[in-house]
């Protein structure tokens, strides 16, 4: 699966894009340098129910907009 497949996935599950999601970790306080995978995996798993590959591309996104 590519990594836009994998943003189409999640926008269909949860109704939102990636720019919602750097809004909301941003909100929580979840985009600082050091922050961990395992803390934005945690977050996307438990109020998205997102599985670990999807959250993981989300923290992708996350990195590669030098956000984290």
């Amino acid at each position: 699966m590519s990594f836009q497949a994998y943003l189409d996935n999640i926008e269909k599950k949860t109704g939102k894009k990636p720019e919602d999601f750097k809004q909301l970790a941003s909100q929580k306080g979840l985009l600082k340098p050091g922050t961990k995978a395992g803390e934005i995996v945690a977050w996307l798993k438990e109020d998205f129910d997102l599985g670990h590959g999807h959250a993981m591309s989300i923290y992708k996104l996350f990195k590669d907009d030098g956000l984290i």
